[in-house]
């Protein structure tokens, strides 16, 4: 028999063999390698194959070997982070892989740099504007499949801080103020991208709402507040997660680092929510050896400066129990088993990039707010509008991206410098070569559109007097390591969209923002839209909305204020002189500086409604080109849900995202309103249906510091239905025995 058909001939007995008995015939799943077993546990099987390593090999697991792209922090095995954030050694004898880590906030961070691609979904401040759970698990699902595609088996994804601090740099990662949406919307994404077969990752843990000075910046708030608020966000999203891996963060906690907080990483994280994942360090967020393997910070990156040698030595002379380094490489195995990360290792391929784009126009036609329109100035009518002035933001070019660590590179590099010149540092502000002027030419092929980039006054006024409509693209950027200095538009954009209106009365702005701004002009203009970073299919999905194929259902995730001194905070403290380090806005080593947030629980919305103040925007908010009524509550309090009615009473089909929100009973040391429920609803013209939406307890409860631990109290909570935090048509009353 030729060597050939021997071969197939072993092959179709080892089939046959398979089919008769089981795939334990094949493999006699790894005898020598029980931890290989499915079958098992990821608690089982990590246990398993720790009891089979070395120290140095449990020590190898618990820190980082340096990041490709920064030259200060090169170690022998930094190659190995395929361009990446990071990399862990695995132990090869034992079939335990490698951790191969990339940011990836709303993309795979540094494609371009590597030779690749990453889809760019719209910022994740913006999928939470859908308040769609099933958006938030496909958007997970596509980073998910494209960290795989790259090599990469860890996301450092998952933000899920509080808009508590809304000129924070980084409040594009995150999902708005409110800790149920937050953390049910980044549980979801997040949940879905793990599910890929990569570690998950929910970050920065805790207290981490603001850039300035936050590598030593001390955030004072009392265990009630940070319970109720901040800790929340973070325990619902890790519910619906189960992620392998939690982030903490740079900042201090009531005077101890995050990465070194006992509170916060043991007492709550692993014994109060039974987390058995790990805990990573941020980037340089170790600041101790034996405090922070106590305090229950798992592994350091990306470096091994304390978890290193360091670690070694101080097991070897006893300081640091065995105990402790088997809890924290315990712990880091579970995630990979957890993940499928050991049995489905990565593989490189190509990106799936029109997927990538069918996703992230999606997730984008659903994130748009509309947040004014005067007149039904929109949508955009081709029968009546035959002339549109485009004006400002680089719109003939592309559209804005946040930045950072979080920044997905563009194809081509950055749209609005020479080919070649696009640069990718990380506060680099990089727009996407995504043209709204080009989108709306392409929908409006009778209509004449036309550009102009705002710079000449005259010429702005003229073609905008000359139009039969102005659509002003007004941006403000950020990025990791900076804090806005106030919510005002930058770059004269303002007196911009004044003069625009003055020329003509019937102007649109679009926002390309990464939070809320302030709107100087908002009576002077018939039409605002909130774009947020678009992503990759920004430009599609806007035209979409603005000429009517798709009917806006985007909601506010945080409240858009009248001016910076409606907030708890009308301006971020600065840091003395003598606590700056390597720059003004950096905290040197022991240095004093803190934020005392005595707002506590009060976040956004909540602050407004106890103090009286009426913000601009307020969360929650968004119109639709149809409108909704609201009838007939009923509450269940034993089944502890609402059930209601909404109506579309206008004439074209749309999406409402109707919101529950409960009182604690009278005599409550806390009086506002939070949310406890939504529900997105679809309906055609004149089509009624009724919902239930269950009550969220969670939201309801108090936290006792006395008794550590949590109260929910007996007695009537009221009830509110809405389309808007401050607009709630419907009351009832849950009872509580």
């Amino acid at each position: 028999m030729p060597k050939h058909h021997r071969y197939y001939a072993v092959l179709s007995l080892i089939a046959a063999i398979g089919m008769m008995f089981g795939s334990s015939a094949l493999v006699a799943q790894d005898t020598d390698k029980p931890w290989m077993n499915t079958k098992l546990s990821p608690g089982e099987r990590a246990e398993l194959v720790l009891k089979q390593m070395t120290l140095d090999e449990k020590l190898a697991l618990l820190h980082g070997n340096g990041m490709f792209h920064v030259p200060n922090w090169q170690m022998p095995l930094t190659p190995l982070s395929n361009g990446g954030a990071g990399y862990v050694e695995g132990v090869k004898r034992l079939g335990i892989p490698g951790l191969v880590i990339s940011d990836a906030a709303y993309g795979v961070r540094d494609s371009g740099a590597n030779g690749r691609y990453s889809t760019a979904l719209p910022s994740n401040v913006g999928a939470a504007s859908s308040w769609d759970t099933q958006a938030a698990c496909e958007y997970g699902e596509v980073i998910g499949r494209e960290l795989r595609a790259q090599g990469y088996n860890v996301t450092l994804g998952g933000g899920v801080n509080l808009a508590r601090e809304p000129r924070n740099g980084r409040t594009f990662e995150y999902a708005g103020e409110d800790p149920l949406l937050a953390g049910t919307m980044v549980g979801n994404m997040m949940k879905c991208e793990q599910a890929q077969h990569v570690i998950g990752d929910i970050k920065h843990y805790v207290m981490n709402d603001q850039e300035t000075g936050r590598s030593g910046m001390n955030a004072v708030i009392s265990k009630r507040a940070m319970q109720e608020s901040d800790l929340l966000a973070f325990h619902i999203a890790i519910d619906l997660a189960n992620p392998g891996a939690v982030m903490c963060s740079y900042n201090k906690i009531n005077g101890d680092f995050a990465c070194e907080n006992q509170y916060t990483l043991t007492d709550v994280l692993k014994k109060e929510w039974g987390f058995k994942g790990f805990v990573m360090s941020d980037w340089t967020g170790t600041h101790s050896t034996e405090k922070a393997s106590a305090a229950g910070m798992d592994q350091e990156q990306p470096m091994a400066e304390f978890f290193g040698p360091k670690l070694k030595e101080a097991v070897e002379a006893g300081r640091v129990p065995v105990s402790q380094i088997d809890d924290h490489a315990r712990r880091v195995l579970y995630a990979m088993f957890l993940s499928g990360v050991v049995n489905d290792p990565p593989e490189k391929s190509v990106v799936d990039v029109q997927k990538g784009f069918d996703v992230a126009q999606k997730v984008e036609e659903n994130s748009i707010v509309l947040l004014k329109n005067n007149g039904a100035v929109l949508p955009i009518d081709p029968a009546k509008v035959k002339s549109i002035a485009v004006i400002g933001g680089h719109a003939d070019v592309g559209m804005l991206s946040g930045g950072g660590s979080a920044q997905v590179d563009p194809p081509g590099g950055n749209a609005i410098m020479p080919p070649g010149k696009g640069a990718t540092h990380w506060q680099d502000h990089i727009w996407f070569p995504t043209s709204p002027l080009k989108a709306l030419q392409a929908k409006l092929p009778n209509v004449k559109v036309e550009f102009n980039d705002g710079t000449d006054a005259k010429a702005v006024a003229n073609l905008a007097k000359n139009s039969d409509l102005a659509i002003v693209f007004a941006y403000q950027w950020i990025a990791e390591g900076m804090d806005l200095p106030n919510l005002s538009l930058p770059d004269n954009q303002d007196a911009l969209i004044a003069q625009v209106a003055a020329a003509n009365p019937r102007t649109i702005v679009v926002l390309e923002t990464g939070t809320a701004v302030t709107m100087p002009w908002i009576d002077k203009v018939a039409g605002v839209a909130e774009a947020w970073y678009a992503g990759s299919a920004g430009h599609k999905a806007l035209a979409n909305v603005l000429v009517g194929d798709v009917n806006p259902s985007g909601k506010l995730p945080l409240s858009f204020p009248k001016s910076e001194s409606d907030l708890p905070h009308p301006v971020i403290p600065a840091i003395a002189k003598e606590d700056q380090g390597w720059a003004p806005d950096a905290v040197k080593p022991g240095g004093k500086y803190a934020v005392t947030y005595d707002e506590g629980p009060r976040v956004g919305y909540k602050w407004y409604e106890t103090e009286n103040k009426k913000p601009l925007f307020p969360f929650g908010f968004g119109l639709s080109y149809t409108t909704f009524a609201y009838s007939d509550l009923k509450v269940d309090s034993s089944a502890q849900t609402a059930s209601f009615t909404v109506k579309n009473t206008g004439q074209r089909a749309g999406t409402e995202t109707a919101q529950v929100y409960a009182k604690l009973p009278k005599g409550a040391d806390e009086t506002f309103k939070r949310l406890a429920g939504w529900t997105r609803v679809t309906l055609g013209a004149g089509e009624s249906k009724t919902v239930t939406v269950p009550i969220d307890k969670r939201v309801l409860q108090t936290f006792d510091e006395a008794k550590n631990g949590w109260n929910f109290a007996s007695g009537d909570y009221a009830v509110f239905v809405g389309g808007a935090s401050d607009n709630v048509p419907l009351t009832g009353t849950l009872q509580v025995k």
